[in-house]
């Protein structure tokens, strides 16, 4: 008899944001399937003997390949129980939710889905600011800065994403900035509009910085870092408190 599954979005890495449902199934769950960033001080509400699992993707790390992960996700649930799978901020955004959702339903096991806080609210939250505004911020769009190659995607729709009165979030694009900035600019954005870089949103290690997309992707193209990031760039990209 097959076990369930609960999708749990665990928010961007501070324990105290996840919620109430999130901290139950982790403290019912017979296994834990967690990403990296899910990991830490998270994992300390799982319950005592439950079995934590470690399948993170990370870019420009070695990982495992998603396959694999769907196939380790039905085989622990096919040992019945309750199974976790903890992903970081929201699993329905850039999660690869929809190949984990795939194998189950293959494989005729029941599951639910508890969204978390997404990482581009918690990181426009930690630099202080709204991703909307009437008049001038009137659309927020989220895009990923890699595709399965961890190259910049050829099918980005550059003109939404070059209009300036829109806020845009780029995940997973500190390595990849440099060349959509100037796909960017060639296509209408100003190269003075304001952008933050939000490493390691809510966790200790967290960083924000101010700059403008001109000025962020010199410094990326020199030197990106290790830490996980957040690239938001618009018209309230302006604004905010603690800044480095």
């Amino acid at each position: 008899m097959s076990g369930f599954v609960s999708f749990v979005g665990s928010g961007p890495g501070d324990p105290e944001l996840l919620t109430l449902k999130a901290v139950d199934r982790l403290k019912r769950a017979d296994a834990v399937l967690f990403d990296d960033l899910s990991s830490g001080p998270i994992l300390t509400h799982a319950r005592p003997g439950a079995d934590l699992i470690g399948v993170g993707k990370r870019a420009g790390r070695p990982s495992p390949k998603q396959h694999h992960v769907s196939h380790l996700l039905v085989d622990y649930a096919r040992e019945g129980g309750r199974i976790v799978r903890l992903k970081s901020g929201d699993g329905g955004l850039f999660g690869r939710l929809e190949e984990e959702l795939v194998a189950l339903r293959e494989a005729s096991i029941p599951y639910e889905i508890i969204p978390g806080v997404p990482s581009a609210v918690a990181a426009a939250a930690a630099c202080g600011i709204p991703l909307t505004r009437r008049l001038t911020a009137r659309r927020v769009q989220f895009v990923t800065g890699h595709d399965a190659s961890g190259e910049l995607p050829p099918d980005l729709d550059l003109r939404a994403l070059a209009d300036p009165g829109a806020m845009t979030v780029v995940f997973m694009g500190k390595r990849t900035f440099p060349l959509l900035a100037e796909a960017l600019i060639a296509h209408g954005l100003p190269a003075d509009t304001p952008a933050i870089l939000a490493e390691a949103v809510c966790t200790a290690e967290q960083s924000l910085s101010r700059d403008t997309v001109t000025g962020l992707s010199a410094r990326l193209a020199g030197e990106i870092g290790s830490k996980p990031a957040l690239i938001l760039y618009g018209p309230m990209a302006e604004l905010g408190v603690g800044y480095d």
